[in-house]
């Protein structure tokens, strides 16, 4: 997979939150930007031609587990804040009857 991807893909997500007028909108636009933090860690830890740790022979060139096993982790982490974010949309709904920023930061209710 190609960085530029994860770039364009971290834009996307980006442009997303400038423009969305719905905050669960802008949780998923949180989310794509976390994918594509994700996607370009992985990008840039993997070694072509390596093994994977598990299968290490002496002398041939294996692959980093570290930056998979800390993308594991940011994806349970990320998923967790993502149902936390959505959790907090419905008591705002409750709250203020939309989910719509400009109706929530006005404090109308």
């Amino acid at each position: 997979m190609n960085p530029i991807l994860s770039f364009v893909i971290l834009l996307i997500g980006i442009y997303g939150i400038a423009t969305s007028k719905n905050i669960i909108k802008s949780v998923f636009c949180v989310t794509i930007i976390e994918t594509a933090t994700i996607l370009l860690f992985l990008n840039l830890g993997v070694y072509e031609g390596g093994l994977i740790p598990i299968m290490n022979a002496i002398g041939i060139e294996i692959v980093d587990p570290l930056p998979q096993a800390l993308m594991i982790t940011t994806i349970v982490i990320g998923s967790t804040i993502t149902s936390l974010a959505l959790m907090l949309c419905i008591k705002i709904f409750h709250h203020y009857g939309s989910i719509e920023w400009k109706v929530v930061l006005k404090g109308d209710k």
